[in-house]
């Protein structure tokens, strides 16, 4: 583990691909959608490609890339399907990535405050938190339905920092995709991303990479020894 020159007051995370494997119960939900169609159904490799951008997105995207219909009406009732298919199964298969929720309750343990900038939709952001057992760590969680706009728009991060009022403190955002870099680059927030889900196609100096969110500790050798 490595320490690094810096620290901060409070850190905003991506949810899924940063602190969550949640895409084997999005490609279940999706998969549900297509086999009703008599679509072929995908696999999760396939479909976590299209995650970050929010459920319309995903759907719009996977159907253009598999020469389904695409249309408006189509893609508005499968979003419809689809999210009635998450929310009766949100975390049936999402694992944490290794480490994430024992640095997440460490860093809250040492004071760091914690929020979530998603662009999963909000209440199902807030089930799949509460399921899993972290909901406390997390002072303020603003979902895609939630923001004024979502990422990449920077409206969507700042909307987070204003609710926690950390807007004057130093606070970083950590995420996993290209989306989630040019938010915060956009909202003139520094940004690291981390090694696992789809961050190590992030392009970003060794110094912005994490391998465990306790590094942003001001101390994470003694914080990781509590």
């Amino acid at each position: 583990m490595s320490s690094r020159k810096h620290s901060y007051k409070a850190l905003v995370f991506d949810l899924d691909g940063t602190l969550i494997d949640s895409a084997p119960d999005i490609a279940a939900a999706v998969n549900k959608v297509l086999e009703r169609r008599g679509w072929a159904t995908q696999s999760v490799a396939f479909v976590e490609k299209f995650i970050g951008f929010g459920p319309r997105r995903l759907l719009l995207d996977m159907f253009v890339a598999l020469g389904l219909p695409s249309d408006d009406a189509t893609v508005d009732e499968a979003v419809k399907e689809y999210l009635d298919n998450y929310n009766r199964e949100p975390a049936e298969r999402t694992l944490f990535y290794p480490h994430v929720r024992e640095d997440l309750e460490a860093l809250h343990g040492a004071g760091v405050r914690l929020g979530i900038c998603t662009n999963k939709p909000h209440e199902l952001s807030l089930k799949v938190l509460e399921i899993l057992g972290v909901a406390p760590l997390f002072e303020v969680v603003v979902g895609a339905d939630a923001a004024p706009a979502c990422k990449p728009h920077p409206s969507h991060l700042l909307a987070v920092a204003e609710r926690m009022g950390i807007n004057g403190d130093a606070w970083a955002y950590v995420g996993d995709t290209a989306v989630d870099q040019a938010t915060a680059t956009a909202a003139r927030v520094p940004f690291y991303a981390v090694s696992w889900g789809c961050g190590g196609k992030v392009a970003v100096e060794s110094e912005w990479r994490l391998d465990r969110l306790i590094d942003l500790a001001a101390n994470p050798r003694s914080v990781q020894a509590r």
